[in-house]
């Protein structure tokens, strides 16, 4: 049974893994493991950077997500953005992220936050897919950026 939680500081050597599969699996990007590391534990260590939630099957970690907070001076509150979503491969297809969103969502609505928010690819087609499922809508905004190398 899959069982969705807030993520401890014993579940980032997880969530780390997680984030180098990602972003090999997104970008064939190899990413530096310390760096990874260091990001992971930043977020455990200053709850205002956010937090991260997992997924569990029988006490294995299968899935995590990261929420960012936005403060909307418009409504007066947060807007939470989710991030580093990742679910291990033998995982996917089963509802997990639905799920952790769900989970989210009603966590969310405890705090009085606007909304939630994310981005993806747009060449990630089942990604859309499952979102437009869940109702969210990408018709409103357009992500622009710029990197540093």
């Amino acid at each position: 049974m899959i069982t969705i939680r807030k993520a401890q500081p014993d579940d980032a050597g997880d969530i780390a893994l997680f984030q180098h599969n990602m972003a090999w699996e997104t970008e064939r990007l190899k990413l530096n493991p310390v760096v990874v590391a260091s990001g992971v534990n930043a977020v455990f260590l200053d709850p205002s950077k956010g937090q991260y939630y997992v997924a569990e099957d029988e006490g294995k970690v299968v899935a995590s997500l990261l929420i960012t907070y936005e403060w909307s001076d418009w409504r007066n509150t947060y807007v939470w953005w989710f991030q580093s979503v990742y679910v291990r491969t033998s995982y996917r297809r089963r509802g997990i992220f639905t799920s952790m969103y769900e989970h989210v969502k009603n966590e969310a609505d405890k705090k009085s936050v606007a909304g939630l928010r994310l981005y993806v690819d747009s060449n990630n087609l089942k990604a859309c897919k499952t979102y437009e499922s869940l109702g969210m809508t990408c018709e409103h905004y357009k992500l622009y950026e710029w990197l540093k190398n």
